[in-house]
């Protein structure tokens, strides 16, 4: 039996074989065209491949399953065997069906699409005099919507060549939109701002212009509570459930908020934390867990099945020495990553909880505020002495705003990534089990507050508060790239 796989093994590779030069020819070449070689200047720069770690946990056998090849292609490779197996060998294993299957697995097509990185470009979508602080793809990619402080929301279609489907004046808008969200079936859009009504637009109207109240109405959702004395609050999160059944925000008066749209009330209000809640989320498809981050440092998972108190969560995570600005889960109700404002992304695992912080900070040493100052040289490299985070990633600068934090899509990448906006007008991408800085995309000229990887295909938008929505690709669409935009957009104060 071993002697015929293997003499079976010989005769596949004696068809590849035959391709003598042309095969080895078509090896250089897509090595050339690979992403993980491109440093083109205005796109991708100074990437270090250099690990800062290793995550020896399950997630690290959890991300190389879903964006690792069948062992058989690499197995039967002729030569040293190495991660990642280039394309060529990758499409002459199918052919071959050395894994026995005739096709790539999700995992096989994940190893293909993870190399190339979107770090071409970038290529101007829209420029506008205000600063941008959301940009989100909808969960098919087919639109993208990008909100700005001048009271303006874009929606994209990125089927059409990006022409603008709708173009949202917000009502009674206070400061800038903090948030949006697109209903799962991307008929509606709720966005919020420093107040506690969130407005939902119907995105699937034959109206361009929606104008608050006069083209179009936007509905207010009170999240108020009756009995609290009329007190007013900003609302700096908002995401819709999977089902697009109930919408979970975070507030300034460190609350969690959830509403039940078919009821058309609030459902619960949970005072989280001892701080501003910044960002939340629906741990997985369920809508049973959610994830909260505030400015008290700590990350908090909430089960809406088995309150055991008023207000106490399920656990806590400790490790951050500052505030959290965002959260994103994997999706799986086990792990999430957070953006902190000590200048670090943390990746997590529910299953380290802890039930209360018992492990007190006390108080920091220095004078910082992160609205206008610079993180302390000091405190760079303090530790938590209970950090009970998983991996931690470091390189991008979290300051001014709440800078926004993601993992990379399952579909082409196996979530293998982590990237996030930064202060210093970059985005940066990290691989999650190494914790190396696979690249870093430069353009803006203020800080990029958000953006977004293409579900599908190797296509990053990043939007920031120079006015510009860009999308850097892999390899680019034949298109000069945007000049770099040289006015910046001052403002005295920051959220």
């Amino acid at each position: 039996m071993a002697k015929a796989h293997v003499s079976k093994a010989k005769g596949q590779w004696c068809s590849i074989d035959e391709m003598g030069y042309a095969m080895s020819r078509l090896e250089i070449e897509s090595e050339l065209f690979d992403g993980s070689n491109v440093t083109n200047e205005a796109g991708s720069s100074n990437r270090s491949k250099k690990p800062l770690h290793n995550v020896d946990h399950e997630i690290a056998q959890l991300t190389n399953l879903r964006s690792g090849p069948h062992e058989r292609l690499c197995q039967f490779m002729p030569g040293k065997q190495k991660l990642p197996v280039s394309p060529v060998k990758m499409l002459a294993g199918r052919e071959g069906n050395y894994s026995g299957r005739g096709r790539f697995s999700t995992a096989d097509r994940c190893h293909m699409l993870s190399r190339y990185l979107p770090v071409n470009g970038p290529w101007l979508v829209d420029r506008m005099t205000s600063r941008a602080y959301v940009s989100q793809f909808s969960a098919d990619g087919s639109l993208f919507v990008a909100g700005f402080q001048g009271s303006n929301i874009r929606i994209y279609n990125v089927d059409r060549g990006w022409k603008v489907q709708k173009n949202i004046l917000a009502k009674s808008l206070r400061w800038t939109v903090t948030d949006t969200s697109l209903s799962p079936n991307q008929r509606y859009l709720v966005y919020t701002s420093m107040s506690p009504i969130v407005h939902i637009v119907n995105v699937g109207s034959a109206t361009t212009e929606s104008l608050a109240n006069i083209t179009e109405i936007h509905e207010g959702l009170d999240f108020s509570v009756a009995d609290d004395g009329g007190h007013s609050f900003g609302i700096f999160s908002v995401k819709f459930s999977i089902d697009g059944r109930e919408l979970v925000a975070g507030s300034s008066d460190d609350s969690i908020y959830v509403y039940d749209l078919e009821a058309n009330k609030l459902s619960l209000r949970i005072v989280a934390h001892t701080a501003d809640v910044n960002t939340v989320t629906f741990a997985d498809e369920s809508g049973n867990l959610i994830y909260s981050g505030s400015d008290d440092n700590l990350c908090k998972v909430w089960d809406r099945r088995c309150f055991v108190a008023k207000d106490k969560p399920a656990g806590v995570l400790m490790g951050h020495l500052e505030g959290i600005t965002c959260l994103d889960s994997r999706g799986d109700g086990r792990y999430f990553i957070s953006n902190g404002k000590d200048q670090t992304i943390k990746l997590w695992d529910i299953r380290k909880m802890s039930s209360n912080t018992s492990c007190n900070l006390g108080f920091r040493n220095f004078e910082w505020d992160y609205r206008w100052m610079d993180y302390p040289p000091q405190a760079r490299d303090l530790k938590h002495p209970c950090d009970q985070s998983v991996a931690t990633y470091k390189g991008h600068s979290v300051l001014r705003t709440l800078i926004r934090c993601y993992f990379s899509p399952e579909y082409s990448t196996g979530q293998k990534y982590i990237y996030t906006g930064s202060h210093d007008s970059r985005v940066y991408i990290y691989d999650v089990v190494t914790g190396a800085q696979v690249a870093v995309l430069k353009h803006h000229t203020s800080p990029v507050r958000d953006c977004s990887w293409h579900p599908h295909y190797p296509m990053l938008v990043s939007s920031s508060w120079d006015g510009d929505v860009v999308k850097w690709e892999f390899p680019g669409n034949g298109e000069a790239p945007a000049p770099v935009n040289k006015k910046r957009i001052r403002r005295r104060y920051y959220y």
